[in-house]
């Protein structure tokens, strides 16, 4: 593990590469979580988590579903690569010191049946919630870069986009009543951050 001092020196001074889940069920719902860490601290959005040093993509989608919703075997679910987006935040996992956040995003679509439950989720998140995609795509508490996915999902019949660059990196100063519930919670944590 990195110590905390070094992390926040890589996260000035390159971008990290990661994998959202963008989980769908029955063609009309998406998974979010309800942040507690920087960045996008007290928002909804996808799970998700950075790729590690010499880790293949698909080890480090099977980790981050293990990990944050207790999905033991996603590639079983056959995620999809729905595009590459790039995320800017104002600031990181340890706080609004200064240091922001640039992330090149690899979401993959993962579709589930209509009923499917998550097993479980981590101390990352509030709470998890399946939203019906226009209920998100209206939503101010639904972080902007997340919306960003949903107009894909409509699309997605006709194949995903080629390259599927998104995001145009303006920084998201919204999710103000997430945050209220964020700070509320006993379970907030201070360390960590979005893509672990």
């Amino acid at each position: 593990m990195i110590e905390r001092e070094r992390f926040i020196e890589i996260v000035r001074d390159t971008p990290l590469v990661s994998v959202d889940l963008v989980l769908v069920r029955g063609g009309a719902e998406i998974l979010l979580g309800l942040r507690n860490n920087r960045p996008a601290q007290g928002c909804w959005f996808v799970p998700g988590g950075a790729i590690r040093k010499n880790e293949p993509r698909a080890a480090a989608l099977q980790r981050v579903a293990a990990r944050e919703l207790q999905i033991a075997d996603v590639l079983a679910l056959r995620p999809q690569l729905l595009g590459v987006f790039e995320h800017f935040y104002p600031d990181c996992f340890a706080g609004d010191i200064g240091v922001g956040t640039h992330y090149v995003v690899i979401a993959h679509r993962i579709d589930v049946p209509a009923g499917f439950e998550v097993p479980g989720f981590d101390a990352q998140h509030r709470q998890l919630r399946w939203w019906p995609l226009a209920e998100a795509a209206a939503s101010e508490a639904v972080h902007r870069y997340t919306r960003d996915y949903l107009p894909l999902l409509a699309d997605y019949k006709r194949g995903p986009p080629p390259g599927g660059f998104g995001g145009d990196g303006a920084p998201q100063a919204s999710c103000d009543a997430g945050r209220a519930l964020v700070a509320k919670s006993p379970s907030a944590m201070a360390r960590g951050h979005k893509k672990t």
